[in-house]
């Protein structure tokens, strides 16, 4: 929401200092966002409209009966205004993706979350991408289902920041969790 915003506020001071008036659709960021791996319904709801209550609405508005129930590759259409609903095939190919937008995102990381990954790693696999315990592999140990066959460090690196990013919202958080309860 705060990249859409900047990106408004950056067509904005552009179209003024032009002398060109500035138009709506000149700011529109409605944007489609592809289900990846790992994602919940909470975690998109929080990611892009910074609101866990629009969970029912998102299962209501794409005729989900089971909340936690969403598929991969599954469109969404991502509103200016936060609202998101089911991306028609003509949205998908005509309006940005909020995929690259959203692994930007969770790939960037502050100075403290970058300290609560690592910790995270030390003591899950002592930073180890080949680390093992029955179906937990690598250096966060997630689920063999998680990486999908690709054991590759980039997809392990990819695969946790999208885990982490969709059920704590930051590292920091993560690292909160494992304290609490011994495990992320």
């Amino acid at each position: 929401m705060l990249k859409k915003n900047l990106l408004k506020i950056s067509a904005t001071l552009g179209a003024a200092a032009l002398g060109v008036a500035a138009t709506a659709s000149v700011a529109n960021a409605d944007t489609v966002y592809t289900v990846q791996s790992g994602d919940t319904l909470s975690g998109i709801s929080q990611k892009f409209a910074n609101n866990n209550s629009l969970v029912d609405s998102l299962a209501k508005n794409n005729n989900i009966q089971n909340i936690n129930l969403i598929y991969v590759g599954q469109q969404l259409l991502i509103k200016d205004n936060g609202e998101i609903t089911q991306a028609t095939q003509a949205q998908a190919q005509t309006l940005p993706s909020a995929n690259t937008t959203s692994t930007a995102a969770t790939t960037t990381t502050s100075s403290s979350d970058d300290a609560a990954k690592a910790w995270i790693a030390a003591r899950e696999s002592g930073g180890s991408y080949t680390a093992q315990n029955g179906n937990y592999y690598g250096k966060y140990q997630l689920s063999r289902a998680y990486l999908g066959g690709d054991y590759s460090a980039a997809n392990q690196e990819r695969v946790a920041n999208q885990y982490v990013a969709s059920r704590y919202g930051s590292w920091s958080a993560a690292k909160s969790f494992w304290l609490a309860n011994g495990w992320y």
